[in-house]
This record gives C-alpha cells, sequence and structure tokens, in this order.
C-alpha cells in the first residue's frame, strides 16, 4: 500500500466521524424531531423583542402628545385673557380683577410663595430622606429594613387633606410657641421678623408651618427612590473599599453616593414637582395674600391654592382664562424644574 493511499484511507475515516458528530447538524434539532413549524426559538424571541420595543416608543409617543395637547388646551384658553389683561401678567402684584371689561391679575406673588415653600419643604426633606435611605441599605439590621420602608412608603398613602387638618389643627398650634420665640430671639433675620398679619402666626397658618407638612409629604417619595438606587451600588464597589481599608462610612462615600447620586437628584425633583403642584393641604394652612419678602411668618398663596379658593367663581369665559393663564405658568414652571434635573442628572454620568 503506497503513502497515498495510506493518507486517503485517513481521510476518510476522520470525514465518517466528524459526520456522526457534526455540531452544526444539531442546531435546532429537538429531542422530539425537527420543529414542524419550522419557527425556532430565535426567531419567538425576535418577534417578541419587536413587540415590546413597539409598544414601549408608543407609550412614550402617547405621553408626549398628551402632554401637547394640555399644553395647547391651556393655551388656547388663557390667550384671550391674556389679551384683555390691561397689566403685565409677570410684574402686576395688586389685586386680581378677573370681571368686566378691563382685566388686571398677575403671577409674581403666586410664583413667589410656590416657590418659596416648594424650596423650605426640598431643604428639609432631601436630608432626612437622604439619611434615611443610608440607613435601610448599608446599616440597619434586616429584620427593621423592611418595617421601616413600609412605614415611610405609607406616608405617600396618607390623602393631601388629612396632611392639611393635621398642619393647622395639631403642628399649627404647636409651632405658635416656636414662632414667638423665633421673633423674640431671631427677629433681626428677614426670615423670621413679626408678620403684617399677626393672627397667622398665632394660628400657625405660616409659610414655615406648610413647608414642613410639604417636607413631610414629599418624604417618602424622595426616599423610595433614593433607597432603590443605592441599592443598586455594584457589590465589587463596596468589596473593593473594605478591601483597600475603608470604613464603613467611607464605603458610603466613596463608593455609595458616587454611584447613586443622579438617582438621588432624580427623587429629589420628583419630589419638587409633586410640592409645586400641591392644593389642598397648602389651601387648609396658607390661603391668604401675603408680602413679597423672606419672612417665612407671613401666609400666601401658590399657583394651586389659588385656582382651588376661586373655582366656584368661574361664571365666565375671560375669568377662567386668567386663572388657567396661572395654571400654564404652573405647568411651564414644572417642565423647566424637570428639563433642569434632567440636566443635573446627564451632568453627572
Amino acid at each position: 500500500m503506497t503513502r497515498a493511499e495510506v493518507r486517503e484511507g485517513r481521510m476518510t475515516s476522520l470525514s465518517k466521524e466528524g459526520d456522526a458528530a457534526d455540531p452544526v447538524a444539531d442546531i435546532g434539532a429537538s429531542p422530539d424531531g425537527p420543529d414542524p413549524g419550522g419557527l425556532n426559538t430565535g426567531a419567538r424571541h425576535r418577534i417578541a423583542d419587536q413587540v415590546f420595543r413597539t409598544l414601549s416608543v408608543g407609550s412614550g409617543f402617547l405621553v408626549s402628545v398628551v402632554i401637547g395637547l394640555i399644553a395647547i388646551f391651556l393655551l388656547a384658553q388663557a390667550i384671550p385673557s391674556l389679551a384683555k389683561n390691561e397689566e403685565n401678567f409677570f410684574t402686576y402684584t395688586g389685586e386680581w380683577v378677573t370681571s368686566g371689561s378691563g382685566l388686571a391679575f398677575g403671577i409674581p406673588q403666586l410664583f413667589y410663595t410656590t416657590v418659596l415653600v416648594s424650596i423650605i419643604a426640598l431643604l428639609l426633606a432631601m436630608p432626612v430622606s437622604l439619611g434615611i435611605s443610608i440607613f435601610l441599605t448599608e446599616y440597619a439590621p434586616k429584620r427593621l429594613v423592611g418595617p421601616i420602608a413600609y412605614t415611610v412608603d405609607l406616608l405617600a398613602a396618607v390623602p393631601s387633606i388629612v396632611y392639611g387638618l393635621w398642619g393647622i389643627l395639631v403642628l399649627g398650634p404647636a409651632m405658635v410657641p416656636v414662632n414667638e420665640w423665633l421673633v423674640s430671639h431671631l427677629g433681626f433675620l428677614p426670615f423670621f421678623q413679626k408678620p403684617s398679619q399677626v393672627a397667622n402666626m398665632s394660628t400657625g397658618g405660616t409659610i414655615l408651618t406648610a413647608g414642613i407638612v410639604l417636607a413631610v409629604m414629599i418624604l417618602p417619595i424622595i426616599t423610595a427612590v433614593t433607597r432603590e438606587v443605592f441599592m443598586q451600588t455594584p457589590k465589587g464597589h463596596r468589596e473593593a473599599a473594605l478591601a483597600l481599608g475603608a470604613t464603613k462610612f467611607e464605603v458610603v462615600k466613596l463608593a455609595v453616593l458616587p454611584f447613586g447620586f443622579s438617582g438621588y437628584i432624580s427623587g429629589c425633583m420628583l419630589g419638587l414637582g409633586r410640592a409645586l403642584g400641591e392644593t389642598m393641604a397648602l389651601l387648609l394652612i396658607i390661603s391668604t395674600v401675603g408680602p413679597m419678602d423672606f419672612n417665612l411668618l407671613e401666609s400666601g398663596q401658590t399657583f394651586a391654592t389659588k385656582i382651588a379658593r376661586d373655582a366656584a367663581e368661574f361664571d365666565s369665559p375671560a375669568k377662567t382664562g386668567a386663572y388657567i393663564s396661572a395654571g400654564l405658568a404652573l405647568f411651564v414652571l414644572t417642565f423647566v424644574v424637570n428639563a433642569a434635573a434632567r440636566a443635573v442628572v446627564a451632568g453627572k454620568k
């Protein structure tokens, strides 16, 4: 037998063994035989992904359309009244005149009170929410995490009117001696001067009280978002910091906070959006016109409380349009706040 015949025999043997155990030939085969319909798992997955993508894109598009329609409605209702407004809508601070041929209304005082109360609530709620989130994710025993988290989350289920009643009937009277102490000892500061309407301070119906109540209302929103983000911190980040000799505090500072900062800011902006549009609770606590200064012991009206207080008097298209103009300003304010929050989050990534 020649060398060529031996080589040919070996190649034939290897070819037969390869055909017997060809992995490519087994792809798509099932234990029960070939797929009778010709549909494999990959094709089904591709169809499911395409359906999910279509539904997701459609949902986002639908939300955008709804928001656009709301904006168009507000503009259509507000423009006729704004055209009849004899004062500057952005600078007029006098009494609203929404009857007759000549209208006079503006939003500076509403804008001031809305922003001031919301900022107070945010300043009070942000550090508390951050502390609760860090405690639940890093320090709390596992048996306490569930009960504490559920208790905080239940705060979001309390109706706004209940918070308002608690604020004016419980917290307000409790704040009276605190208000008097602030005026007596810190009255030289612009934040705690004696108010022009002493009755508000004596009943506790002040911007400070409203800010505290609003802080309790937005606390569960910020805490829930922040806690979930902190829980997603990669385990390797924590272990790497501990391996380098970091303490628990340093792990939180160097690993958890940098990873979850954008989520924390997002939660704060969600809480701020909630605070800007709050109505019933603030309507029960502050509902009288106040001066535009930094005194937290004064009262005031927000966009939402102004509209809710005078809603029963909407007896003409001109008057309705004037208040819808205020609603349009609140709509734009909320949109700007959310856009700014997204810019901050994007800059931190």
